[in-house]
């Protein structure tokens, strides 16, 4: 699934900004890639000149348009955009859904609605609510390790299963705040220095036991979680 959100949320739809399309690259199954829920974002296109509402003369998700009457209905867009936040950016908020085309059976979400739904997924083109304020909790693949030589680990890279659970700790002022850490993803830092975006209410781990679990880890990660208060 491309979901980088665990359920466990707290936030005011007025603080959700629904202005913007998703203008990477688009998810055509649930995998988790650039245009997830949870990934921090910044503007790309805010021009206001145009209209509200742009209509493309083809698309791929009408079907093939080389035929006579054939894909004439223009696709409707949104036109201003946000793309995913580098290290330095300053990121509006993050996705509270996926951007994608298809689901896991190859499916045109265009034309089975109630599966995007369940999805939490918008299609190509759409606007994307972005969260600015609120409680939310990442798995760890929201989460960039960044510092340190765990086993496991490498400066820079996503936290593995060899991340010791040092890193994710919060104890003695350790992991108080949550940092733009590139690739719309969050580093934990106990200093407050860099890009803050918000501050880290806690951690854990969620692992299946005797029924398997949905929220848990995927296999071969170590499971982590983060509850961070967003602010933005």
């Amino acid at each position: 699934m491309a979901l980088r959100l665990l359920p466990f949320r707290q936030y005011d739809e007025q603080d959700v900004i629904n202005l913007f399309k998703f203008g990477g690259t688009i998810n055509d199954l649930p995998s988790k890639t650039d245009s997830d829920s949870g990934m921090l974002v910044k503007v790309t296109d805010s021009d206001l000149s145009k209209d509200p509402v742009e209509y493309l003369g083809t698309h791929a998700l009408l079907g093939s348009s080389g035929y006579p009457h054939v894909a004439r209905n223009g696709y409707p867009q949104v036109p201003l955009e946000v793309n995913v936040a580098g290290a330095g950016d300053a990121a509006i908020g993050i996705t509270l859904n996926q951007t994608l085309t298809h689901d896991e059976n190859g499916e045109n979400l265009l034309r089975y609605p109630q599966k995007k739904a369940e999805l939490f997924a918008v299609t190509s083109g759409e606007a994307v609510p972005i969260a600015t304020k609120g409680v939310f909790t990442f798995d760890e693949s929201a989460v960039k390790y960044v510092g340190g030589n765990d086993a496991g680990a490498t400066s820079g890279g996503s936290l593995t299963g060899g991340a010791s659970d040092i890193n994710w700790a919060v104890a003695a002022g350790t992991n108080a705040y949550a940092i733009n850490a590139g690739g719309g993803q969050i580093s934990l830092t106990s200093d407050g220095s860099g890009n803050v975006v918000g501050k880290v209410l806690g951690t854990g781990k969620r692992t299946s036991q005797t029924n398997t679990d949905q929220f848990a880890g995927a296999a071969g990660s170590s499971a982590h979680y983060v509850v961070v208060k967003l602010d933005l």
